[in-house]
């Protein structure tokens, strides 16, 4: 297995990573195993921030690194949180509280009116001062419910609903939100641009 350092402390997101990653004889090694300390994002995109977030868990453990920045978009709120998506109801502010902002500030909506996705760039260096990074984006359409359902997954996938599977991504198999999830299209975007490379093409 080749370790890859990711930029993240999110237990969840890690195990996620690594149900794509570890078929292809990666081991996706979260960033607190090395003491990476997080670096404040300061970028106005995902994909700054994302590179931000890499080139720093690269620099500190000298091993290639991915990165994500990932969040959810309401159209009501004009995009909104976006990249503010983990620190929307505060800079301590738990899943639970963003949550409840978000219900809140979509109260008085009808359902047509409360379309969203969640958008996820994921980044790889190869090493530090890597200058061609890859970067891959996924996007899962949806719409926000009414109230939080489902114990699986974390953020604000208790009140993300599927469409297709009339449930909430909480409410999913781990190996069906993989699958359909931002994040899931991401990893597997640049899991083929790995293969490409590994095949000379």
């Amino acid at each position: 297995m080749q370790d890859i350092v990711v930029a993240t402390g999110n237990k969840g997101k890690l195990k996620e990573i690594n149900q794509v990653l570890n078929p292809f004889g990666l081991r996706a090694l979260g960033q607190s195993d090395f003491d990476v300390p997080e670096i404040e994002e300061t970028g106005l995109t995902f994909v700054e921030n994302a590179i931000l977030k890499a080139r720093n868990a690269s620099k500190i453990t000298g091993k290639p690194a991915l990165a994500d920045d990932s969040g959810l978009e309401v159209d009501a709120l004009q995009g909104a949180p976006g990249i503010y998506s983990a620190r929307y109801a505060g800079v301590d502010a738990c899943d639970a509280d963003n949550v409840a902002k978000l219900l809140d500030a979509l109260k008085d909506l009808p359902q047509a009116q409360r379309t969203a996705r969640f958008q996820c760039v994921m980044v790889y260096l190869r090493h530090e001062a890597d200058p061609v990074p890859l970067i891959c984006q996924g996007s899962w359409e949806g719409y926000i419910d009414f109230q939080a359902s489902g114990d699986n997954g974390f953020g604000y996938d208790p009140v993300f609903v599927v469409p297709e599977k009339n449930c909430t991504a909480a409410q999913l198999p781990p190996q069906i939100k993989n699958q359909l999830s931002h994040r899931g299209q991401a990893l597997k975007k640049l899991m083929a641009a790995f293969a490409a490379k590994q095949n000379g093409q």
